[in-house]
């Protein structure tokens, strides 16, 4: 007789193979375990209404997503844009500067990396290959792995749902991605740089100071959202919950009154895909909510904590492993089913060597938006293959260096946690 455990495992890799999406394989294969196990089949419906209805800080997500939506329909991203090639685009590989420059800023605002590729990143794809100024293979690569930098700086969809599976404080979180964020964005402007001279990249037109001051007004409407995004959370007045609500109504307002950018159309057509986008990750974390609990009635967690306990691994060690094993799922898995699944099992360990949940999040963040870059199932190679038109190979090619650079990011972001830590405690954190 195959054990529950084995069985539902293996019914989930079998679904997913075969094309059903993996809430969905999730769910039916917990409901087999408990119907194998012999226990009330109802209690599958339990988890998932009980962890998705009593879970206030699960109402971001939607509020996140609606935000970036309203800020791509309208003109907001094209203002930024505008704004960050006034101030970088009149050095060498200018434009490919201002890529990175646009990611940290509209990193402020979106909260997912495929809002940034899909929207942000679009227009940059655009304005770096007309008239033949960038390869469309290194433009879309560049696209790719700066957009990963959008949910390491506040806020960020994926360390909300960090925040769900470990009660790590989600404006903590927020704070303790600034540093590594920025971090990210320097290490690619470096390479940028690097190639800049060698590969011929050309120089933007450079824009007559007498420019700046009306284009940075027509900009700072946009500026001010992270302002308020996040001055709301730190100054007390919002949760992240009620931020994410503000700032999905100030980019509406913002593009419809001050931009007078958006029409009745493209509000409604914002909210429809926003909701397709929530659907699809509702379903992943209904998924993960269901099979997380024939987890924790298999005492996986606490199986794998004693079995690495016996390693006898120093904190470093520990997180060192969990970078290898997370970059490698990367590779293969969607990064919310990593957070949701994965992940939890690891946070009894980082607990038991005393590694800070929030340096913790912030390492484990960070692999899985690095996984959406790693070849060969890098989910934002196949949007940039969608966006520019360009063969895979070509863009994962262009993307090692970047790739490389960021991994060197990632080991300091490890071995250095006041990276992360050090802007948290400046606001009161205790760890």
């Amino acid at each position: 007789m195959i054990d529950p455990f084995t069985a539902s495992v293996l019914s989930i890799v079998l679904l997913a193979l075969l094309g059903l999406p993996v809430g969905h394989a999730m769910i039916a294969s917990s409901i087999l375990y408990l119907m194998l196990a012999g226990q009330d089949m109802g209690i599958a419906a339990e988890q998932l209404l009980n962890g998705m209805f009593s879970s206030y800080i699960l109402l971001a997500v939607p509020l996140f997503i609606l935000a970036a939506e309203l800020m791509n329909s309208g003109s907001i991203t094209l203002r930024l844009l505008a704004f960050c090639n006034a101030f970088i685009g009149r050095f060498p590989g200018g434009l490919a500067l201002v890529n990175v420059a646009q990611s940290i800023i509209f990193a402020g605002m979106s909260g997912s990396a495929i809002a940034d590729a899909a929207g942000s990143g679009k227009m940059m794809q655009r304005m770096m290959t007309e008239g033949g100024k960038y390869p469309p293979a290194f433009a879309a690569a560049l696209t790719a792995s700066t957009a990963v930098i959008g949910p390491i700086i506040p806020p960020s969809i994926p360390m909300v749902i960090y925040a769900l599976v470990s009660d790590a404080s989600i404006g903590y979180l927020f704070l303790a991605g600034v540093v590594p964020g920025i971090l990210m964005g320097l290490v690619q402007a470096g390479i940028i740089v690097a190639s800049a001279r060698r590969r011929a990249f050309p120089v933007e037109r450079p824009v007559p100071l007498r420019e700046l001051p009306g284009i940075t007004l027509e900009a700072l409407p946009a500026l001010m959202m992270p302002v308020v995004l996040l001055g709301g959370i730190y100054g007390g007045v919002t949760t992240p919950t009620e931020a994410a609500a503000v700032a999905a109504l100030y980019a509406l307002l913002v593009s419809a009154i001050l931009y007078r950018s958006v029409s009745v159309a493209s509000v409604y057509g914002s909210v429809l895909s926003s909701a397709r986008t929530t659907a699809s990750i509702g379903m992943l974390i209904a998924g993960a909510l269901v099979f997380n609990y024939v987890v924790t009635v298999e005492n996986i967690p606490a199986s794998l904590s004693a079995w690495l306990a016996g390693f006898d691994l120093t904190p470093i060690a520990f997180l060192l492993m969990v970078n290898v094993i997370l970059l490698i799922l990367g590779c293969l898995l969607e990064g919310t089913t990593i957070l949701l699944v994965i992940v939890p099992v690891f946070i009894p360990t980082a607990n038991a060597l005393g590694i800070d949940l929030v340096h913790f999040g912030i390492v484990c963040v960070v692999n899985i938006m690095l996984g959406l870059i790693t070849p060969p199932y890098g989910l934002l190679l196949f949007v940039m293959t969608t966006i520019s038109g360009c063969p895979l190979s070509r863009i994962i090619r262009e993307i090692l260096p970047f790739l490389l650079a960021l991994i060197v990011a990632l080991a300091l972001i490890t071995l250095v946690p006041d990276l992360s830590l050090w802007l948290p405690r400046l606001f009161g954190y205790n760890g």
